[in-house]
């Protein structure tokens, strides 16, 4: 199916997470654009998430927010001479299906999947899983994660961890494909009308986005924007964003699906 073909869109998700969202894209048909906006970048001391690991039956429930934190934790497990599968207890939870898979790979069998890939969603799983009262709920995470999932878990009774593993940062180096000057060219084509969407997976690469290429240019509306869930969708509003096209799933197949059915 190539239903996409001839239409050039722009991935500006992180280098290293980008392949699926490229190859789903690709396989539509689209002239693909990686831009990445941003970075992930685990922080250095890891110290607090070894000592909340050290004993896994403390915790009610560990929740993972992200693929991310899926794998720096993991990683840092495996630097410490453990098995990320020790974490198979029972009482892991994923914000949705592909940090779920991310776990799997790792040998962790999850507990509870958020139907909702927000932490709203994960909230409401919680909730309804129940005997959150007095609960100890750890939640590995990137630093300066939204207080939505934490603040919600605690007003239940729960007592929460939260631990910042990682930090998303705007990308420095020059984009692949793209000239020097950090996303002139890039700019320069959307106001031509030559590229026919933006993808947006976290409010983390739309900020990246209008940093690369300028708030006129993010706003122009020139190009649509597609978004991967409804946080996104509001920071590309707040970016000054109108075009929106939303996923139905949050997922790199989810906004290749909506972006297909745009330009039908």
């Amino acid at each position: 199916m190539s239903v996409l073909r001839g239409r050039r869109i722009v991935v500006t998700r992180a280098r290293d997470q980008a392949e699926g969202l490229v190859r789903s894209l690709e396989a539509l048909g689209a002239d693909v654009i990686a831009a990445p906006a941003i970075r992930i970048e685990p922080l250095p001391d890891d110290a607090a998430l070894r000592s909340a690991l050290a004993d896994l039956s403390r915790w009610r429930w560990i929740v993972f927010t992200s693929q991310n934190a899926v794998h720096v934790v993991c990683d840092s497990m495996r630097g410490w001479g453990l098995q990320p599968a020790a974490l198979a207890t029972g009482n892991v939870v994923a914000v949705g299906p592909k940090t779920a898979s991310a776990l799997g790979r790792e040998g962790v069998k999850v507990a509870l999947v958020a139907e909702e890939t927000t932490a709203e969603g994960v909230l409401a799983a919680l909730t309804d899983a129940g005997g959150l009262a007095g609960a100890r709920v750890l939640i590995p995470c990137a630093q300066g994660a939204r207080e939505v999932l934490p603040q919600g878990l605690r007003a239940a009774g729960a007592v929460v961890e939260v631990i910042p593993v990682y930090v998303t940062t705007q990308e420095t180096g020059n984009p692949k494909g793209l000239p020097d000057g950090r996303g002139k060219q890039l700019a320069a084509d959307i106001l031509q009308g030559l590229i026919d969407a933006v993808t947006f997976t976290s409010p983390s690469t739309v900020y990246g986005f209008v940093d690369m290429v300028g708030a006129e240019v993010a706003r122009s509306g020139q190009f649509a924007a597609a978004v991967i869930g409804p946080v996104t969708a509001q920071a590309a509003r707040d970016a000054g964003m109108r075009d929106l096209v939303m996923a139905a799933r949050s997922s790199a197949e989810g906004l290749a699906e909506a972006l297909a059915r745009r330009f039908a």
